[in-house]
Formats: C-alpha cells, structure tokens, sequence
C-alpha cells in the first residue's frame, strides 16, 4: 500500500481548515480508504472534533482516580514514544479513520527542537513507520509559518489549501506560495500544491462568487469543482465529536464533503 501524505494548509485562520481535515477523511474512510490524521495544531481542535480526550485516566499511588495527558505528536516528536504504540494511534468512526492526537504541550516543540539535528525532518522521521500502514495521512496544520508547519510540509507529498470565500482570502497566500515555495526548493522537492478547496461558500453573495472566480484564475484546475457551503450543521457536529457526515449525513455540508473527497481521490488516482 502506497501512503500519501497531504499537509492541510493555510496560516490564515477560521478558515474551515480541521473542519476540511475531519470531514474529507471521514469521507474517504466512508470509501473504503484507510485514512489517519495528526493533528498538528496545539489548540487539538481536530482531536476533539473526532471525540477523542486529551487525557487519560489511571489510579494513582494513593489508589484514587487521576487523569494525565493522553499519548500524542507531541510525544512522539520528542523521542519519547514510538509512533506504533497502541495508546498513540486511536480509531476513530467511521471505520478506517485513525487519528493521533494533539495538545497544548506541542506549543512547546518549537523551542525543544532546537537543539535537534534536522529539526525541519522531525516528522518526516518519525511518520516514516506508517508509511504503507494507510492510503492517506493528512496532517492538519497550525495556521502559521512555525516550525511545526515546516515539519509537517517536509514530511507532506503534497499541499491542500482551503480558502474561506471572504474579501481577505488572497490575504498571505502569497506569502504561503512562496514559503511552499522555498521548502521545495531546500528540503523537499517533491511538495506540491495540487488541491485548494473553497469554503463557506454562499451563491446567494456576489462577493462569494467573485472571490471563488478569483481563486480559480490564480489556482486554475486545482481547484476542486466541489465548494463547501456555509452549513450550520457543519459547526454543530465537532460539538458532538464526530463528523458530520455521521451527526447529519443529509444537511448540505455533509453532500458537499461527499463529493470534495470523491474529486480529490480521482484526481490523485491520475497521479504517480
């Protein structure tokens, strides 16, 4: 089995990027792929999106109920767990969706990489046990240029950028272009751009249609046909830890999240 790393990216917040990650890989998982995502933003947003706790309980040496951190990418970026270790991977729902969590201890990698030999190729090093394991690892991003943003692109085949159709959606993508742009250069030749998937996107609003219109000159074909509506429900489902496909499979987000995943793996089957 090949594994295909894609780095969901933008470091423009708010815009449906752990909501793009939970719900395409659920979807694909839906299809029949073997999919996991790490969540590699400190804030854990895709962790609890997919129901799973930060912390564990065990009984501590007075005999009383305690809880501790969970096992997550913080841990394994540090050496201090290997990445197969049963209590790192969770399985998720639907079936064939794994997820290793994070926490706010990964806000604190930055500075203890510092002294680590390769420090951009901490991820790539540790994901490398995985590889063949699953189809599709998807690696939901920080929305910032940080170090651990860095990893998760030299550690990424490719990139998926969602863009919220809004007036600053242009608003440093530049800027992130241009930093893909230079890790390819540097530290992996192979990272591409080769999905951008629009989000909260209305047809009743001109502007949204103007933007998307924009977004597709600059972008061309690797815009996927697919545009994620504004959806209620779609905020409603991380609330109850699961993705929408499974809290209302029926709403317009869901459809949507259907049909984005079913464009993105025809793409990819064309390719390499």
């Amino acid at each position: 089995m090949k594994t295909k790393v894609v780095a969901i990216i933008n470091q423009k917040g708010g815009v449906g990027k752990t909501t793009s990650c939970i719900n395409m890989g659920a979807c694909m998982a839906k299809m029949g792929k073997k999919v996991l995502i790490i969540d590699m933003d400190p804030q854990g947003n895709a962790t609890t999106g997919l129901g799973v706790s930060k912390h564990v309980e065990f009984v501590n040496e007075l005999g009383k109920k305690d809880v501790k951190p969970a096992l997550n990418i913080y841990t394994v970026m540090c050496g201090n767990v290997d990445i197969l270790n049963e209590e790192v991977i969770h399985h998720t729902e639907p079936a064939g969706l794994d997820i290793i969590p994070s926490s706010i201890d990964l806000s604190a990698i930055e500075m203890e990489m510092n002294d680590m030999p390769n420090r951009e190729k901490v991820l790539q090093k540790a994901i490398e046990p995985l590889l063949g394991k699953y189809e599709y690892i998807l690696l939901d991003c920080p929305p910032s240029m940080s170090l651990i943003t860095i990893n998760s692109m030299v550690a990424a085949d490719s990139v998926l950028i969602p863009i919220q159709c809004e007036f600053y959606a242009m608003e440093g993508l530049a800027q992130l272009l241009d930093s893909i742009k230079i890790i390819k250069k540097l530290l992996n030749p192979r990272l591409a751009v080769n999905h951008v998937l629009l989000t909260m996107y209305s047809g009743r609003y001109k502007l949204h249609q103007q933007v998307a219109e924009e977004i597709e000159k600059y972008f061309g074909n690797k815009v996927l046909k697919t545009r994620i509506p504004v959806n209620v429900r779609l905020a409603e489902a991380p609330g109850f830890g699961m993705p929408v496909i499974l809290y209302d499979k029926k709403c317009a987000g869901a459809v949507a999240y259907m049909r984005a995943p079913e464009e993105f793996l025809a793409r990819e089957s064309k390719r390499k």
